[in-house]
């Protein structure tokens, strides 16, 4: 019978890669994403509705179609805005180029009209040149975005400074091109259709309904969207994870910027044209919208959903002091005031858990003391 403590010792294993601990753990990711935001979206709709009610008891008018319409067409453009910078913000990135990138599209769209439109043209030529334009903006957008993720993807420069760059270069680019005017001459049919109402609802309004969906959809219910929540949540461990990060992070802005090409046709026929200084103040306003909606500023988290109210409630918020008659200009220091207000709320919230812990075990202890 052979001597089995004589026989050869079996090759040690190869050491296991170090284990790379993030916040909550991958399962404890992943068990956020199933459900949706902590603590459901229970507080921002509180606040929506308290505001409702403030500024329909104090501002006369407040509470009519007239305002429902205008609030249906002024928040698509900022929605979709916030739903490009949202994309990047879940990773732990930024994008700030989307304004420059949006204007951009809109303002080689609106030149494509002017200059491939003849003077007698036929609905089915102007249905052509039209599509022609969109597919201009489509795809200078994927090539901006494209380029913008390859950068960050591979150079390992931080988002802020990549699109901080391509965010100068395009807008210099486009006001170098028209001088810093504006592009006019969008066609009827364009205009039309854009400008057109379902239900006494603005079209447009259904174009973020539907984006809102789309993205949504993409990241929460595809392994492209857990990607991007697990490369902001920790980078490091999803490497590990057998994810190509490269590849992901240009994915994002590619995703980013095709977003911004549909936020150029909303551009178009809110303004009947484009220019390279429209929309420059909404950038903050996206990143604010993006923080009160609940995304992680540090990557790691973020619900569509909580978006969109946090829009909503910033839109209420515009709409009722305009009509209440106070400046442009305090809304945006209210604004923000909500951001900073957020920011230290989010920041101390893990501490006065800490806190709530701790008195509950010395209430604990002391109970303890008490019965022996």
């Amino acid at each position: 019978m052979p001597d089995r403590s004589s026989s050869p010792a079996a090759p040690p294993r190869a050491a296991a890669p170090p284990r790379i601990e993030d916040r909550d753990g991958l399962s404890g990711l992943l068990a956020r994403l199933r459900p949706g935001l902590p603590g459901g979206h229970g507080g921002l709709l509180a606040l929506l509705a308290a505001l409702l009610l403030l500024f329909s008891l104090f501002v006369p008018g407040f509470a009519s179609l007239g305002t429902l319409q205008s609030f249906a067409y002024q928040l698509p453009l900022l929605g979709l805005l916030s739903l490009a910078m949202l994309v990047p913000l879940i990773t732990g990135g930024l994008n700030l180029a989307i304004i420059a990138t949006t204007n951009q599209a809109a303002l080689l769209m609106v030149f494509v009209m002017q200059t491939a439109m003849p003077g007698d043209a036929g609905p089915a030529t102007v249905a052509a040149v039209i599509a022609l334009a969109m597919l201009s903006g489509l795809a200078l957008c994927l090539v901006i975005g494209l380029a913008t993720g390859a950068l960050v993807a591979y150079t390992g420069v931080h988002p802020i400074l990549v699109t901080l760059g391509t965010k100068s270069l395009i807008d210099g680019i486009s006001i170098y091109l028209t001088r810093g005017m504006a592009l006019s001459g969008v066609p009827e049919a364009f205009s039309r259709v854009g400008n057109a109402t379902l239900l006494g609802i603005p079209a447009v309004f259904f174009v973020l309904v539907v984006a809102a969906m789309v993205v949504g959809i993409v990241l929460k219910r595809t392994a492209f969207g857990i990607s991007c929540a697990m490369i902001g949540s920790n980078i490091e461990a999803t490497r590990y994870s057998a994810v190509d990060v490269k590849r992901v992070l240009v994915g994002v802005y590619a995703l980013s910027s095709l977003t911004c090409f549909v936020a150029a046709l909303v551009m178009i026929v809110t303004f009947n044209s484009a220019s390279a200084d429209y929309a420059q103040s909404y950038l903050l306003v996206t990143i604010l919208a993006a923080v009160l909606g609940g995304v992680d500023p540090f990557g790691g988290f973020g619900t569509v959903g909580g978006l969109m109210l946090a829009l909503a409630i910033l839109q209420v918020i515009s709409s009722g002091f305009n009509q209440f008659g106070l400046s442009n200009y305090l809304t945006v220091a209210i604004w923000g005031a909500t951001l900073i207000l957020v920011v230290m709320a989010q920041t101390m919230r893990p501490h006065l858990s800490g806190l709530r812990a701790s008195l509950f075990k010395r209430r604990a202890g002391r109970a303890r003391g008490e019965r022996t």
